[in-house]
């Protein structure tokens, strides 16, 4: 998992969360499968049938602001996004992303140097991301190690019940 290389969905700044999941979808379950057939839906009704496994979302800033629901960052992971990439993200969201094993960077300038489509590769262990299009590399904002573990356990759960029973 610590490198992950896919193609490129660009979206905007203050992408919220009712984008990415629609309301009305996260009230009535929290089956990943079925949100997986409506992220994005508030930008592309069709993005749930285009993306494949492995791919990246490249955004601008705010990615994921509105609602604390994890459902968003769940809904892109069920769908086969590999890893989200912004210029920054909403406090919540990057936290739920990491609890559900989502990889999220934080990467200054990404967003105007990256098109739809050119091919990504992220190496999460040295912060390092490539565009293998364009021949740039950008450095992602450093992660604290607590983090890179919990994303290296598949999210938060996994993590705790692989610690819990070392420390019993």
């Amino acid at each position: 998992m610590n490198v992950i290389r896919g193609r490129v969905w660009k979206f905007g700044d203050n992408i919220d969360t009712d984008v990415i999941i629609p309301f009305k979808y996260k009230a009535r379950t929290i089956d990943p499968k079925e949100l997986a057939q409506h992220v994005m839906e508030g930008i592309d009704p069709d993005f749930s049938k285009k993306v494949k496994p492995g791919d990246i979302i490249v955004a601008g800033k705010n990615f994921g602001c509105g609602s604390s629901r994890e459902q968003a960052p769940l809904a892109i992971k069920a769908a086969g996004i590999a890893a989200v990439v912004a210029e920054s993200f909403a406090r919540i969201f990057f936290r739920n992303a990491i609890n559900i094993g989502l990889p999220v960077l934080e990467v200054k300038g990404i967003f105007e140097k990256t098109d739809s489509g050119d091919l990504l590769e992220i190496d999460l262990s040295q912060g390092m991301v490539k565009n293998l299009s364009k021949g740039l590399t950008f450095k992602a904002a450093p992660m604290p190690d607590t983090l890179m573990e919990i994303l290296k356990e598949g999210g938060l759960v996994n993590y705790l019940k692989k610690h819990r029973a070392r420390s019993q």
